[in-house]
């Protein structure tokens, strides 16, 4: 045998007891623990109960309630005297920037479709923060509400120095052919025609310093068969967000956007039916959705030229791990 056969020989060997290793050590390991949890406190997980709401979806029925009061972030004046309008702000990823917005020392204008009650809850715990906050219900998918929520903004607090294009409108369709023309032209319009409307219109009274941070989403990135119009959607606020920030860099005027995966908000049980909420968010590699307040703080980010005045055309996913 020579010194070259030796050695490979050694080498199998040596190979072999790599895999004897490993084996035994699957056949006694431990099963799997729970969700992950990283963070102030423990967050829900799956399973969830059984529910489905009716769009546009009430924060208020949601079970277990969305956490968005992150009790253990602490404000440092980050938007002192600045003045945000978030659209879909009355409840879900809207309520717990608003809330973090206020915090940080802005006043806060939200915009909603119709659901009062939950734009009322979110209104008092941003002036629990000593804040004020406007609320403006409309559906602004349609221009002249934009320019009339907008309008009222200026005229409440005289300025427009953040905003947030967060309102959106989901729901699974299992095949193409069941994606109607109404269905299609509601997505579009809630997500896209807003998206731009607003920041056409906002950008007129927005200072060097400003900044508009769109909500995108993990299904703008990887698509989803049974989204196929949200992710669309998504895509292309993506694709608007980097060219916009493109358009409005020599103005001084930030744009990013903010891509989360699941998370815990009236969206998802006003789409999904009831048998498959119990599972929301299991198929993460943290094994449960965000919760609003763990998304928050990157609207913080980047709304703040004291964390992001060289950030500007980016796309931050949090979708729970890779």
């Amino acid at each position: 045998m020579t010194d070259r056969e030796r050695e490979a020989r050694q080498t199998a060997d040596t190979q072999r007891e790599v895999q004897q290793e490993i084996d035994s050590t699957k056949e006694g390991r431990a099963p799997e623990g729970g969700a992950m949890q990283a963070g102030a406190r423990e967050y829900p997980e799956p399973p969830f109960p059984r529910q489905h709401l009716q769009k546009p979806g009430d924060e208020v029925l949601v079970e277990p309630p969305p956490m968005y009061d992150a009790p253990y972030y602490r404000g440092s004046h980050k938007l002192e005297g600045k003045t945000a309008l978030v659209t879909g702000g009355d409840s879900g990823i809207g309520r717990a920037v608003a809330v973090l917005f206020a915090r940080e020392g802005a006043n806060v204008a939200l915009s909603y479709l119709t659901e009062h009650f939950d734009a009322e809850e979110t209104a008092n715990a941003v002036r629990n923060e000593g804040r004020r906050c406007l609320l403006i219900p409309g559906d602004i998918s349609r221009k002249e509400v934009c320019e009339e929520t907008v309008a009222r903004v200026i005229a409440e607090f005289g300025s427009l120095d953040v905003l947030v294009n967060n309102a959106a409108f989901q729901y699974h369709a299992l095949a193409l052919e069941d994606l109607s023309p109404q269905h299609f032209d509601t997505t579009l319009r809630t997500n896209l025609y807003s998206c731009f409307y607003m920041s056409q219109i906002a950008v007129r009274h927005m200072k060097p310093g400003s900044a508009i941070i769109n909500s995108g989403s993990i299904t703008g990135i990887e698509g989803s068969g049974h989204l196929l119009d949200y992710s669309m959607t998504k895509g292309g606020i993506h694709a608007f967000t980097r060219a916009l920030s493109a358009t409005l860099i020599s103005r001084g005027i930030r744009v990013n956007a903010v891509a989360p995966g699941p998370v815990w908000t009236p969206l998802n049980p006003s789409d999904r039916s009831a048998d498959k909420i119990v599972d929301f968010g299991k198929n993460t590699p943290m094994k449960r959705p965000a919760q609003p307040e763990e998304i928050a703080p990157a609207y913080v980010f980047f709304a703040s030229s004291h964390c992001s005045s060289y950030i500007t055309g980016e796309i931050l996913p949090i979708i729970g791990g890779y």
